[in-house]
């Protein structure tokens, strides 16, 4: 084989991949190569450290300032047949790896291969063509309302890229059961887990899965067929199951003509009277429904419309009576054009009834 044969069956395993490592050593050879040509050359004004660095980068990029130049004859055929040509080829290589590099890396985050890095999320599981892309919609509407402001991840199995890549993260996963996979959508640090799949089946088991893995997160279930909601609570009494109610609100709009419409207004917080809850805080001992209608009334022109005690969030008690007492930490729901930021918690227990 002869000498050519075996330089070019050289370059091409080392550089095919073009991988960094080989950059770095074509660009190390290349300076060094460049520095020994120039010193032969007598160019000893280019041959100090920060000024050859500094001339090799603006040369061989060919941005070529014209403040340092070669003056010898040897010096100026160098740059014109080695430092000029490599220097091309090497700074091409070096932005095309790097421009290949970014474009692999928004690939990933488009198609859900990254591990994310995030804490106190919302954190959407499954995929429905149906109803997935609407509530991550109305997720981002409702955040808007929020003081605080936290990332919404979608975890999906489906090959598909992120619907909404400038507003949610997304993480693609071979399954909803594995701790490899749902330790990228860091599953364990979320504030709340949404699960939403086609098969209530997936929903039930990824349900007991997010209970184990994250139990101290506020996690909510959709399921279309209402015997599963049963049998999952029976497990995870922890977990807010949400059936389907579309047959029901048929039902009661047919014999209380626009029930369908006063229930979609009340979960549509686009616009119009939307429900919110707030969680009483513990600077308030306890208060009385009466102070507490009265007083958003009053105070915010919103509606109070039932609570939820602190240890057993899930039984609400809806239109309570005046006299019963809220205590601090129940979760009280009311309704109002927008959520309510800052309740005077001081002014509603003071206000006489």
């Amino acid at each position: 084989m002869t000498p050519w044969l075996r330089i070019k069956k050289l370059c091409l395993k080392y550089f095919s991949d073009m991988r960094w490592y080989t950059l770095v050593l074509a660009f190390l050879f290349y300076s060094f190569s460049s520095w020994i040509l120039l010193f032969i050359a007598g160019e000893s004004d280019l041959l100090g450290f920060t000024d050859f660095v500094y001339w090799l980068l603006v040369t061989g990029s060919t941005v070529g300032y014209g403040d340092m130049s070669p003056t010898t004859i040897a010096g100026k055929w160098i740059v014109a047949l080695w430092v000029i040509p490599a220097g091309l080829s090497i700074f091409a290589l070096i932005i095309g790896r790097i421009a290949a590099w970014v474009g692999d890396q928004w690939k990933k985050g488009a198609r859900g291969l990254k591990t994310l890095n995030v804490s106190g999320h919302i954190l959407v599981v499954g995929w429905d063509e149906k109803r997935t892309l609407q509530l991550l919609k109305l997720l981002l509407k409702e955040r808007e309302t929020l003081e605080a402001d936290p990332e919404i991840v979608l975890c999906v199995r489906v090959d598909m890229e992120n619907p909404l890549p400038s507003d949610i993260e997304f993480v693609h996963v071979d399954s909803f059961n594995k701790d490899d996979d749902m330790d990228r959508a860091c599953i364990a640090t979320a504030d709340t887990i949404l699960i939403n799949n086609v098969s209530d089946d997936l929903t039930m088991t990824t349900a007991l899965y997010c209970s184990k893995r994250n139990p101290t997160a506020h996690k909510v279930a959709y399921f279309d067929d209402e015997s599963l909601v049963g049998l999952l609570n029976q497990h995870c009494p922890e977990v807010e199951c949400t059936p389907s109610v579309a047959v029901e609100m048929l039902a009661k709009s047919a014999f209380d003509p626009g029930s369908s419409l006063l229930h979609h207004d009340l979960l549509d917080v686009k616009e119009g009277q939307a429900q919110f809850s707030v969680d009483l805080p513990s600077s308030i001992a306890s208060i009385s429904v009466e102070k507490l209608f009265i007083g958003l009334k009053k105070h915010y022109n919103a509606t109070f419309i039932g609570y939820s005690s602190l240890s057993n969030s899930q039984d609400i008690n809806v239109n309570p009576d005046f006299s019963e007492i809220v205590k601090a930490g129940d979760k009280l729901f009311y309704i109002a054009e927008t959520r309510i930021r800052g309740i005077q918690w001081s002014s509603l227990a003071n206000d006489g009834a």
